[in-house]
């Protein structure tokens, strides 16, 4: 069962299901070439695949405003907790801006904002039953990523629709991302396309609420 907290606006309520902190263990399994890593193809190097397991801490809340607020921290799972990753971002629904929301920059939004009750929530839900997602996700290591896709129930599909890299960022060109409600845990699993390879696996975890 999902509580949904009264003061939660209402363009939230496809996306409850996250809110709180979740922390849990994953693994890292992407591999880089082709063929099989435990032999060589045509007097080629074998493909590489790089495996480990991580801890992670997720967060999803709010502040009042139309969107969640997101971050996490993964770790090595060795005696110092060394440091592996972390992203932060914003949740939302996907649809046009309206004059009511705020923005841009710190300008307020003008007159009544917009999907302020259930019933208009109503008009974003698609014909597949589902909402429109936008995902924006900003790393430390020079990497953003804007993502597309759908909440329908406790579940979410994204695809990137942009990814900005800085000079001095290593080659990442696309991802895909799923999460899950299963058994009161959050499962996730993350396809990307890097250092020189099409999409595919990349990591995946499962996290227990803690709080």
């Amino acid at each position: 069962m999902i509580d949904i907290p009264t003061d939660l606006p209402a363009e939230l309520v496809p996306l409850s299901w996250l809110i709180g902190v979740w922390e849990g263990t994953g693994v890292v399994d992407y591999k880089i070439g082709e063929g099989d890593p435990d032999a060589p193809v045509d007097g080629k190097p074998p493909a590489v695949r790089r495996t480990h397991e991580f801890g992670q801490r997720v967060s999803f809340s709010h502040d009042g405003a139309p969107w969640l607020n997101y971050s996490s921290f993964s770790w090595e799972l060795d005696d110092e907790r060394t440091p592996l990753a972390s992203e932060t971002g914003f949740w939302r629904l996907e649809r046009p801006a309206e004059v009511g929301d705020r923005g841009p920059g710190m300008l307020p939004g003008q007159g009544v904002a917009p999907y302020s009750s259930a019933q208009t929530v109503e008009i974003l839900r698609r014909p597949d039953d589902g909402f429109g997602l936008e995902v924006q996700l900003v790393h430390p290591t020079g990497v953003n990523e804007l993502y597309l896709g759908r909440v329908k129930g406790p579940r979410i599909d994204l695809s990137t629709d942009a990814v900005l890299r800085s000079s001095n960022a290593k080659e990442y060109s696309a991802a895909t991302r799923m999460y899950g409600l299963v058994e009161n845990d959050l499962l996730w699993a993350w396809d990307v396309a890097a250092l020189g390879q099409e999409l595919r696996t990349h990591a995946s975890g499962r996290l227990a609420r803690v709080g």
